[in-house]
């Protein structure tokens, strides 16, 4: 399946393909970007999509994809399991702690758990 722009809970949503391009380059992340001016307000990308380096902070990738989407003012949700990368890193644990509990970046395990976060933010 292609990315595909989808209506939920009111907001225009572009739902990343699992099987697309990894995003391994802030370019990558412009490029996504550039895909929502179709009038998406919210991005789905698949956890596996992203470069191992987003789940290592120390390297300032996430934060600097994260930027990114908030400078575009576009919501951002990564979609899918990512317990192997909080298991290593008490770090991250509290990075997605803080993130879930904000507006802007949510990681949520599927898209049915995007949906109920929708409803009760939107």
């Amino acid at each position: 399946m292609p990315d595909e722009m989808q209506q939920r809970a009111g907001l225009q949503v572009l739902i990343c393909d699992p099987a697309g391009p990894p995003i391994t380059t802030l370019q990558d992340a412009t490029d996504l970007i550039g895909a929502t001016f179709l009038g998406a307000q919210l991005v789905a990308i698949p956890a596996d999509r992203l470069d191992e380096r987003f789940f290592t902070l120390s390297t300032r990738f996430a934060g600097e994809i994260m930027q990114k989407f908030v400078n575009y003012r576009l919501r951002l949700a990564v979609i899918g399991d990512i317990s192997r990368h909080l298991q290593a890193s008490s770090a991250l644990r509290a990075f997605v702690h803080e993130s879930n509990q904000a507006d802007h970046v949510w990681f949520l395990p599927d898209l049915d758990a995007l949906d109920a976060r929708l409803h009760t933010t939107t």
